[in-house]
């Protein structure tokens, strides 16, 4: 089952996909997100997930660090009830406290350039949010839908 995780922000979607297999999230893409054309967002993910036969959907749940949730969790739980609604595929949500952070030092550690990192970061954190949910499969600790 291929699984696609989102690094939903206000100016940008993250995109990674993970293997057939759903041992591994590469990060595939940075959609820009158009405020006036909500549906461009939806059109283009929409392709994805029919180009990769995608057949699930992990939302990066940004909670504070106190696990409290704030405006942009509320957000992302909207946007996941969209994407539902469109796609009727099951879609879930995870932590992804930290994990622009750890795309960052992913991208320092390979001597990315800054303009280099702007660029990609968060097709990254979408990757960082889906390596962790996978593996939170693979390891059974958490009961999904």
């Amino acid at each position: 089952m291929r699984i696609m995780g989102l690094d939903l922000g206000e100016k940008t979607i993250g995109v990674a996909l993970s293997d057939p297999l759903g041992w591994t999230a590469q990060s595939i893409k940075v959609i820009k997100r158009d405020k006036n054309n909500k549906e461009r967002e939806i059109k283009l993910l929409e392709e994805l997930i029919q180009s990769h036969q995608v057949e699930k959907i992990v939302v990066g749940l940004p909670l504070n660090l106190n696990g409290t949730m704030g405006e942009q969790g509320r957000r992302a739980l909207a946007f996941a009830a969209r994407l539902r609604q469109f796609f009727k595929l099951p879609v879930d949500l995870w932590d992804e406290r930290l994990s622009t952070v750890t795309a960052e030092k992913i991208l320092l550690e390979a001597d990315t350039s800054r303009k280099k990192r702007k660029q990609v970061i968060d097709k990254i954190a979408a990757a960082v949010i889906l390596q962790g949910y996978l593996e939170a499969l693979k390891n059974k600790e958490v009961n999904f839908s």
